[in-house]
């Protein structure tokens, strides 16, 4: 239980083996873009005002203050889907709720590495997850390995656009040395006597990712996370809603045409729907985690389902020749790579550029993590700083 505690993503299982070719990532914002889509038109009116920021190197919340102070509203006012990581140039839709009022100006906004790039009205504001998805452009720096290393990631990227991915949570969601796991049983126990909604819910919403990526683990251990079960509950291709198992004999070959998805358990109050086999999975792997399901459900929170699988839509790839790779960005990457205390030898490396769709809630990280040891540049820096 002492490392389930901790939230290690290095004791869950590997789909397609444990890479043995290692990269870099993040080592500068462009590195790592990212870009919200919904699936709905904006009306052109309505009392919210939608923003289409790009931001680089800036966090989510702290954009979402100034946008506040450039439209004269309270924070409260401004919505976003969810937070984006820091260390990457991101484009993604914040709303204000400007009832009566017209709207500011773009040119008197003026924020370093934050950009309105465009306005637009609607009668609602934005949802948190109201996204249909994110796609991903992804720089990966610095690869090595072993013999014929790059066929190795070529086998590896059709592997995963044919096959798909664990839907594994990534460690954005168990926050640094897993301390959301950690608040989360803290408050369980009842020793966070003031916290606030939000990171209630945080807290919570950690402890049972982690019991799903343990039920996603165990299922690829056992050779079936992405195959039907009996009394498996499946999950539409691009649809939130989830069905159970009903014995029709075009099932299995949905399942391996990728149409269906099995499913696993977000644990919490009520009880499980799948039957027979899968039943009998989510069941032991919840046995360990009596006491945490216990206090989700005095908190009140309701199960849920996770696709097991997760397809990188429109996966592509390129390898990039080595000016592409560094001009003109070779200052800044030059400058990064000797903080990690690094010589010039990463220029002679391979760099990769993936670019890829993702539904809402899955991790891009997760996509890499099956590729090859990605490397967080960021983590790294860390490590050599201690």
């Amino acid at each position: 239980m002492k490392e389930i505690a901790v939230a290690d993503l290095t004791v869950l299982n590997y789909a397609f083996g444990v890479p043995d070719v290692s990269g870099v990532y993040k080592v500068i914002p462009e590195d790592f873009i990212v870009e919200e889509q919904i699936a709905f038109e904006l009306s052109g009116e309505g009392e919210h005002l939608w923003c289409w920021v790009e931001k680089s190197g800036e966090n989510t919340d702290w954009v979402l203050q100034q946008l506040a102070k450039w439209a004269g509203v309270s924070p409260a006012k401004v919505n976003v889907a969810g937070q984006k990581d820091r260390h990457a140039v991101t484009r993604q839709w914040f709303s204000i709720h400007l009832a009566g009022r017209e709207n500011p100006c773009i040119k008197a906004f003026n924020v370093a590495n934050v950009q309105v790039l465009k306005v637009i009205r609607h009668q609602r504001k934005l949802q948190t997850g109201g996204l249909s998805g994110n796609r991903f452009t992804l720089t990966i720096r610095n690869i090595r390995g072993g013999e014929n290393f790059i066929g190795v990631l070529q086998q590896r990227l059709e592997s995963l656009k044919a096959d798909g991915v664990p839907n594994y949570f990534g460690e954005q969601r168990f926050g640094l040395y897993g301390r959301n796991i950690k608040q989360g049983l803290k408050l369980l126990a009842g020793e966070l006597p003031k916290v606030k909604r939000n990171q209630k819910s945080l807290y919570l919403s950690a402890l049972r990712s982690w019991m799903f990526n343990v039920l996603l683990s165990q299922r690829i251990e056992q050779g079936n996370w992405n195959q039907l079960l009996l009394g498996d509950v499946l999950q539409l291709q691009g649809s939130n809603k989830w069905f159970l198992e009903d014995g029709s004999s075009d099932l299995k070959t949905r399942v391996m045409q990728l149409d269906l998805h099995p499913t696993g358990a977000l644990y919490g109050k009520g009880t499980l729907p799948t039957q027979q086999e899968a039943l009998a999975i989510e069941k032991g792997v919840a046995e360990p985690f009596s006491d945490w399901i216990s206090g989700l459900d005095q908190y009140g929170v309701q199960q849920g389902r996770r696709a097991l699988r997760v397809l990188p839509i429109d996966l592509t790839w390129q390898w990039m020749m080595e000016n592409e790779a560094v001009m003109p960005v070779e200052e800044a990457l030059t400058t990064a790579f000797k903080r990690l205390n690094m010589d010039e030898a990463w220029k002679a490396c391979p760099v990769l550029q993936l670019s890829f769709t993702l539904r809402s809630g899955s991790y891009a990280t997760m996509v890499l993590r099956e590729l090859l040891l990605a490397q967080d540049y960021q983590t790294l820096l860390k490590k050599t700083v201690k």
